[in-house]
């Protein structure tokens, strides 16, 4: 027989305390006599219709008399902090529970809750040694101090690989049992992202540069752009002349081999462009990434999406001009933030 929801078991204790025959109030709810007898003393003895608080099994990880075994919770929690990437079947199996018992997964899993642990997926960064630390501290050391009149002279510059078929971590799905491989339900993408194209630009309080498109890059390291490539198509064509129309403007780029090439060098000091120092593997460090990740999103809201390179392209331009200046001149406000970052975790990594 069905369960009585909340409702009916006000209405059937109102038809009780009216008068009605128990007998009646079972057969007008469909339900068994015991039932109506056992709800009508519950009310009586606690005044509430509502289920009593149960049991439940008993936990393994216990002792006699229902005391918690507080060892094993902590040998639980010291295993997971020590190896954060184990599952919980692999803790089970290492834990012992009461009278010898073994431990289920879906054990440890409430004992990781109860210490506010939680699954979730890792954050993907760079391999940090002990130099690239100290450096990262000491540049924001330097530079925590700066204002914007400080910071609005710098260009800050990278450059992003943009595809066809870009699966986003964000995309959630609304779906019901059994539709996991629904047509309407399963996100579509190449392996090698379909047709793609790699930008380069530049963003700076009160200034943007770009997007600027490579043109015939091939296979190979750092996605085909060379330290030749770099120059032909990004410096002597956009850099050097956006340069040459500001005073006192400094380049940044990252460290990559492409930008700290000999040839490179050479032409950056040839034409009289300064070069801001940059710590090594800091992309939290630099705001642009920021800005990548937006002109990604305004990308994906597009529908219909793009199919070709060429409509790809012509996203990008859009997107770009779409992200407002406010927008930009926030990310460069943050620097001091992301310093500050970088000090507290002396070097390590950031949220940013």
């Amino acid at each position: 027989m069905p369960r009585l929801t909340p409702e009916q078991r006000e209405r059937a204790v109102g038809r009780l305390s009216a008068g009605d025959d128990p007998e009646a109030v079972a057969v007008a709810f469909n339900v068994h006599l015991s039932t109506v007898y056992r709800l009508q003393q519950r009310f009586v003895s606690t005044g509430s219709t509502a289920d009593t608080q149960r049991s439940g099994r008993p936990r393994v990880t216990t002792q006699r008399h229902r005391v918690t075994t507080q060892r094993q919770d902590r040998q639980t929690l010291r295993h997971h902090l020590r190896n954060r990437f184990h599952t919980a079947n692999e803790t089970a199996r290492n834990t012992i529970g009461n009278h010898l018992r073994p431990i289920s997964g879906q054990t440890i899993r409430r004992r990781l809750a109860e210490r506010d642990l939680q699954n979730c997926r890792p954050a993907r960064r760079p391999v940090l040694t002990q130099r690239h630390r100290m450096a990262r501290q000491q540049w924001a050391q330097d530079h925590i101090n700066w204002n914007w009149r400080q910071w609005r002279n710098f260009l800050f510059t990278d450059e992003s690989r943009f595809c066809i078929s870009h699966v986003d971590g964000r995309v959630r799905v609304w779906r019901g049992r059994g539709e996991r491989y629904a047509g309407d339900c399963v996100v579509k993408h190449n392996d090698q992202g379909g047709p793609n194209v790699m930008v380069w630009g530049g963003i700076g309080l009160n200034q943007s540069m770009g997007p600027v498109f490579f043109n015939n890059l091939g296979p190979g390291r750092g996605n085909g752009i060379t330290s030749q490539r770099y120059i032909d198509q990004i410096l002597q064509p956009h850099v050097v002349p956006f340069f040459q129309a500001r005073r006192n403007c400094v380049l940044q780029q990252d460290n990559v081999r492409t930008h700290t090439a000999r040839v490179t060098q050479f032409f950056l000091q040839h034409n009289n462009i300064d070069i801001m120092a940059w710590p090594a593997l800091s992309p939290d460090l630099n705001p642009i990434e920021h800005f990548w990740d937006q002109l990604q999103r305004k990308v994906n809201q597009l529908r219909p999406g793009p199919r070709t390179a060429a409509e790809l392209r012509k996203a990008l331009i859009n997107a770009w001009c779409n992200i407002p200046r406010d927008a930009i001149n926030r990310l460069i406000h943050s620097m001091k933030r992301r310093c500050q970052a970088v000090i507290n975790v002396h070097g390590g990594h950031t949220p940013y």
